[in-house]
């Protein structure tokens, strides 16, 4: 337990850091309405997502996609926790990697299970391309899972 001591507090601080820019955001912008902060470039944006990361299902409404959405989320969760368990100590990037999909996952669930939906705020566009609006939750998704593709594809196995 000593060992994932670090891997708790960052999950803590993340969480955290997710949880108060999402009540920030929903305190301080009406909804669908915006703030410049790099004019052409970066806006913060509040958006009620119902769907899944960067508004995948977001069109298809209907609280019977929340439930879906929660419970599989719950079982990814589950099943990124267990292997974190597996996973050797002394392998801290793979555990970094898991550390912040579990991190993004939970931060997400805590607006789903508690609003009803996702509270997603940072929008990137440049000219007409619009990146879809997301959260710190949803980037510590796509950083882990980045992380974990160059331990399982790129950085070499320990001799």
């Amino acid at each position: 337990m000593k060992r994932s001591a670090p891997y708790l507090a960052l999950i803590a601080l993340l969480v955290g850091v997710d949880q108060a820019a999402k009540a920030w955001v929903a305190a301080r912008i009406g909804l669908y309405e915006s703030i410049g902060i790099i004019p052409g470039f970066f806006r913060l944006s509040h958006v009620q997502n119902k769907g899944a990361i960067f508004g995948t299902f977001n069109n298809i409404g209907g609280r019977w996609i929340s439930i879906v959405l929660l419970l599989l989320s719950l079982l990814a969760l589950g099943l990124v926790l267990v292997y974190f368990l597996k996973t050797p100590p002394s392998d801290k990037l793979q555990r970094l990697a898991l550390t912040l999909i579990m991190t993004g996952a939970l931060g997400n669930q805590i607006d789903r299970i508690f609003r009803g939906y996702v509270i997603d705020f940072l929008e990137f566009h440049a000219r007409r391309f619009y990146f879809p609006t997301f959260n710190v939750a949803d980037s510590c998704v796509t950083i882990g899972a980045a992380v974990l593709i160059f331990v399982f594809f790129v950085r070499r196995k320990p001799a």
